[in-house]
């Protein structure tokens, strides 16, 4: 497709080169990604390219480059055939043209963006369920586990986005598309709608789970935080699913008049909303209310965090046009999330229950769950993420102290920071509680030495990553799953 219909109606200057030139490659903001027809997108500051990649780009065969910065890389003559244009915003570019170059893939299918603090992953997964259990719906889904169709994987390069890069992200939903997929459900970050990954994504239904402390280290401030995530709907979803329990869901339906859907676990006057919860070790049972009718409902997944969850799957779903009573049957037939309250007993009856937990509220609420039907003595595994939010460490502390017999510090994903260091920061609040704790910056040691204290009924939660597939040390993915890693330890 020729770069000048790519690029038609949206504000460029051509600095040199024939617009007209074919794109027959990627799209790609990674300089090591480029191969010959490929368009390089010189975004300011991205780690694998920018401005000072484009020589690079170059050298592997790029026919084009989009970039912010009027200065051109050598002579005029060092670039021959290539065409280099000027863009206010490379990334709103980068949005227009993907779309474009895959054929606007989202408007062949139901798309579904969740954003929140937490339950992104959980609401995806359990959507992806309803709708292949109801149904029969072949449904795919992006976000923090990768992206699949069912239980196809698509195979993209190694990546730690939730919310793909905007070529990325219009490459899978061009997958999808092509595979036939009715539906599509993906997880909207933050930083994900800040930098406009989604603009021109055609999202059907935007789901708001809540709002809590996190991801200042990005944002600054939770003012600033929540506003990255209203982008959803300021403009970039049709209709709304949002929380009535999270105050942020009034400002959601001030932004969208009459296109808002809402469910609640407190709130009364929800559209979808949970009562006589029972929760055990093995999940919940409530009463689903909508529409003046009552459903008895249940879900594999212990805690009132994924009744939440469960009633905006099913609001979602229904808004999709689907039968309200299947989708009901389908919930108690979930297959369980990965890395989300994902458990596993041991030869030495250990309950050990992985979660994804890396954030005040979401820690709180996963031990409030495991403290409600334990029998047993409870040890917490757990870390806090280098490079991020400095503030939330000591109160995760407390909060693992508060609720926990036993605590293991550990690395989390340390990036750049020294493990030890984070660990300091971790330890004041631990303190505070006079629970008692042992330091273990080795991840792999730490969920072996939880494992060692721990006795036939009591409960370990490795908390902090979930089904992540890797360790962020440095710059480095290192291979490691914690629940992989737990049954390893196991088998010794």
């Amino acid at each position: 497709m020729k770069l000048s219909a790519l690029l038609d109606g949206h504000d460029h200057h051509v600095l040199h080169g024939d617009p007209d030139v074919p794109v027959t490659a990627t799209i790609t903001f990674d300089a090591g990604q480029v191969t010959f027809g490929s368009l390089y997108v010189a975004v300011p500051g991205h780690e694998e390219g920018g401005p000072g990649g484009i020589s690079r780009a170059l050298e592997r065969g790029a026919v084009a480059v989009l970039t912010e910065d009027g200065a051109l890389p050598g002579s005029g003559a060092d670039l021959g055939e290539v065409c280099v244009v000027r863009v206010a915003d490379a990334r709103a570019a980068a949005s227009l043209v993907a779309s474009r170059y895959y054929g606007d893939p989202g408007r062949a299918m139901d798309v579904v963006a969740v954003t929140g603090t937490n339950g992104k992953t959980s609401v995806s997964y359990m959507v992806e369920s309803a709708l292949r259990l109801a149904v029969g719906a072949k449904v795919g889904v992006i976000g923090t586990s990768g992206s699949r169709i069912g239980t196809e994987r698509i195979p993209m390069p190694r990546s730690v986005l939730s919310t793909p890069e905007s070529p990325d992200l219009h490459y899978l939903l061009g997958r999808m598309r092509d595979r036939d997929t009715s539906s599509v459900v993906l997880e909207a970050t933050s930083m994900g709608l800040l930098q406009r990954r989604l603009d021109h994504v055609p999202v059907d239904i935007g789901v708001f789970t809540n709002l809590t402390q996190d991801h200042l280290d990005d944002h600054g401030t939770m003012e600033h935080y929540k506003n990255a995530k209203l982008g959803l709907f300021a403009g970039l979803c049709e209709r709304a699913v949002v929380n009535a329990d999270d105050p942020v869901s009034a400002e959601i339906m001030n932004l969208m008049p009459g296109a808002v859907t809402t469910y609640g676990v407190d709130s009364p006057k929800a559209d979808y909303r949970a009562s006589d919860l029972v929760v055990d070790a093995v999940g919940t049972r409530f009463t689903l209310h909508h529409d003046g009718r009552k459903y008895p409902a249940a879900i594999p997944i212990p805690g009132r965090f994924s009744v939440s969850n469960a009633l905006a799957t099913l609001a979602t779903c229904h808004l999709l046009g689907h039968e309200l009573p299947a989708l009901v049957e389908a919930l108690d037939r979930m297959p369980p999330t990965p890395g989300r309250l994902e458990r596993f007993t041991t030869a030495r009856g250990v309950c050990v229950i992985v979660d994804y937990a890396h954030s005040p509220d979401s820690l709180e609420k996963v031990l409030a769950t495991i403290r409600g039907f334990a029998t047993g003595a409870v040890t917490t595994v757990f870390g806090c993420g280098g490079d991020r939010d400095v503030t939330k460490r000591p109160l995760m502390g407390q909060i693992a102290g508060h609720h926990s017999d036993l605590c293991v510090l550990t690395s989390d994903n340390p990036r750049g920071e020294d493990p030890e260091a984070i660990l300091d920061q971790i330890v004041p609040g631990l303190k505070s509680t006079g629970t008692p704790f042992h330091r273990v910056a080795d991840r792999r040691a730490a969920i072996s030495r939880a494992l060692s204290a721990s006795r036939r009924g009591d409960i370990v939660l490795v908390a902090g990553k979930g089904s992540e597939p890797h360790q962020i040390v440095g710059e480095h993915l290192i291979p490691f799953d914690d629940m992989t890693v737990v049954r390893e330890l196991d088998a010794l």
